[in-house]
């Protein structure tokens, strides 16, 4: 897969005159903009030799740089100067697909399996939680040790036939030949006295009681914006507006965050159906994927709340957190 850098006009240094302004204007339409040289030729009124030969000397002089990259590859450089900034245990830098963010996501879901295959072993607690990467973590699990599967935090149902975290939960167990406990309830509901009610039932208080004496954890990060949580889309706007007072930097699971890694008191808390933070920082080995540099603050939240012993990231997001 091919990446190009066009610097900024101010950027070519040597030459600020016509041919250079107009090497920077053809290559942005054609690189950036995936317009064809005849396009281009016709609205800045060339010939499609001429904009061929703009965009040639555009690369001989530098104003274009291409690079050849490999959506899906680790980064072993990246990843242990990521895990040396953020002192965490371990970090997986996958290199991110440069216009899906969805095969981004599956790409850390089959680095995610990798990690699992290597740290699960057998009769282990393995405490689940849902995120865009998960689906492809369980599709591509090859080899997992027999271990329970423990659903940690209730049930969501994502857009575009994507498996939701039932789902997830029970094709991780299946595939390490184990039993999974399930939370059969939605990860949000209306009110406090709903959500008791809802934790006292046998089978969910059980699943809940998993949780306490997990062997391993996988989480995700989750931003505190539109895009990039799923417990943010599952609020209405009034209660966005509740929650606006509190400094809210990131999610996991539903539980939210401020900037240090602190629990954030609210109402929401007493609304979520799933593991507490407390039990999630218990798990013995804590392995959580984010991906975006929109995710830099939540993610910065997330581990200085001890919650990725080990961290998955897509490049766009190890660069962000190293700037």
């Amino acid at each position: 897969m091919a990446s190009t850098s066009v610097p900024e006009d101010g950027a070519a240094g040597r030459d600020t005159g016509e041919t250079t302004a107009q090497m920077l204007t053809v290559a942005r339409r054609y690189y950036w903009e995936d317009q064809s040289k005849v396009g281009i030729a016709r609205d800045l009124g060339l010939s499609r030799f001429q904009v061929a030969r703009l965009l040639q000397e555009a690369r001989r002089t530098g104003l274009v740089r291409i690079e050849i990259g490999s959506p899906g590859h680790i980064d072993d450089g990246l990843s242990r100067q990521l895990a040396e900034e953020l002192h965490v245990e371990r970090a997986v830098v996958v290199e991110s697909h440069p216009t899906s963010a969805q095969t981004t996501f599956d790409l850390l879901g089959s680095a995610l399996a990798k990690e699992l295959e290597r740290v699960v072993t057998v009769d282990a607690t393995v405490g689940i939680a849902w995120s865009r990467a998960m689906p492809a973590m369980a599709r591509t699990l090859r080899r997992l040790d027999r271990c329970t599967v423990v659903q940690v935090s209730g049930a969501v149902y994502p857009p575009a036939g994507l498996p939701g975290s039932v789902e997830v939960t029970r094709d991780v167990a299946a595939a390490a030949g184990g039993t999974a406990h399930i939370l059969y309830a939605p990860l949000v509901v209306p009110d406090a006295e709903t959500a008791a009610g809802l934790r006292r039932q046998p089978e969910i208080a059980a699943t809940l009681a998993e949780a306490d004496d997990l062997d391993v954890a996988v989480l995700s990060v989750g931003a505190w914006h539109a895009g990039a949580s799923a417990v943010y889309e599952l609020l209405s706007e009034r209660q966005h507006d509740e929650l606006a007072q509190h400094d809210i930097h990131g999610e996991v699971s539903g539980r939210l965050l401020d900037a240090a890694g602190e629990p954030v008191v609210s109402p929401l808390d007493d609304r979520v159906i799933g593991a507490t933070l407390d039990q999630l920082r218990r798990a013995r080995r804590r392995i959580t994927t984010a991906s975006g540099a929109d995710r830099r603050e939540a993610t910065l939240a997330v581990v200085r709340a001890g919650l990725a012993q080990t961290l998955i990231v897509d490049s766009e997001l190890a660069e962000a957190l190293l700037r």
